[in-house]
């Protein structure tokens, strides 16, 4: 028989648990995990005698107080410089994007100074995110090349240093201008993008901030590296991931994904968007391997 007793100690743990599950998604998932998330990507362009490449994704940063201070962008910057990676690349979406659940802003100044000092052999390049569309993207763009960081937008250029060579190609933001503006469409060209690298045999990396392009990129292409879906930020037993950014629903929502011999990996990002929630998808550096077949074991994620 069910006492008054038993009810309310039932119900007081499962307000315990509920306080408790939120506490965690707010501010422990989101402001104190940081996951190092490896994949590996095998591609019949990448030749058989050039070395195979590690890629570090650093994307969806949202800066903002206090969810994404100029100190945690600092600390995530430390350990990207420490993975021990060829090349570093940023996805966009750098500015904020919850402007009911901020304390204030970071200025472009401070979060670029901070990105501004990541090191890797092959160089840190970048492309800016429908967020920064949205905010004030030449300043973004701006703020950036500053610090010294090449933004490419519908722009691809060949990389050849040491043992490799490939071409690094970045495509302008999908959502640029988006429903709603006075001339809404995207800023990508991808057949511009990768016109320089037609007729040419060496590989091809494109940078995409939304990974919906991908079902227009040719099989010329190794991999095509994006973030945007932050993993839909939220992750539930039994009934996944609620709600993600893209026109493809769960297809393109985190992760490696093969179709037709062409690969995508979506980094879940750093930052939130909407809500200062994470819950079971904590916020990420992702580590590409990129290399032929054989040369790579073509698996993921390795935590």
């Amino acid at each position: 028989m069910l006492t008054r007793r038993m009810f309310l100690r039932g119900a007081g743990g499962v307000v315990a648990l509920g306080a408790g599950l939120g506490f965690y998604s707010v501010v422990i998932e989101p402001g104190f995990r940081l996951k190092l998330a490896q994949w590996a990507v095998a591609h019949e362009s990448w030749p058989a005698a050039m070395p195979p490449l590690r890629v570090a994704i650093v994307t969806d940063i949202h800066a903002v107080e206090p969810w994404m201070p100029a100190s945690r962008i600092a600390g995530i910057v430390e350990t990207t410089n420490s993975l021990d990676v060829d090349l570093i690349v940023l996805l966009g979406d750098y500015v904020s994007a919850m402007p009911k659940f901020r304390t204030g802003l970071v200025p472009i100044a401070d979060w670029a100074t901070a990105l501004g000092r990541l090191r890797a052999p092959l160089g840190v390049f970048a492309v800016l995110g429908n967020h920064d569309w949205w905010d004030d993207a030449p300043a973004v763009r701006a703020g950036l090349q500053q610090v010294g960081i090449p933004v490419l937008e519908n722009r691809a250029i060949k990389v050849d240093k040491g043992a490799r060579r490939f071409w690094l190609a970045g495509l302008g933001d999908q959502l640029a201008r988006p429903f709603g503006w006075p001339d809404p469409r995207g800023a990508d060209d991808l057949a511009g993008t990768l016109r320089p690298t037609m007729g040419d045999r060496d590989p091809v990396i494109l940078l995409a901030h939304e990974p919906d392009i991908f079902v227009k990129v040719p099989e010329r292409v190794a991999v095509t590296l994006s973030g945007h879906t932050h993993g839909g930020q939220v992750l539930l037993p039994f009934l996944g991931r609620p709600i993600v950014p893209s026109d493809y629903g769960q297809r393109f929502a985190y992760g490696h994904i093969v179709e037709g011999g062409r690969n995508l990996i979506v980094s879940a990002g750093l930052g939130m968007t909407g809500i200062p929630v994470r819950f079971m998808v904590p916020p990420e550096i992702a580590i590409v391997t990129i290399g032929g077949p054989g040369s790579v074991d073509a698996t993921g994620p390795s935590v």
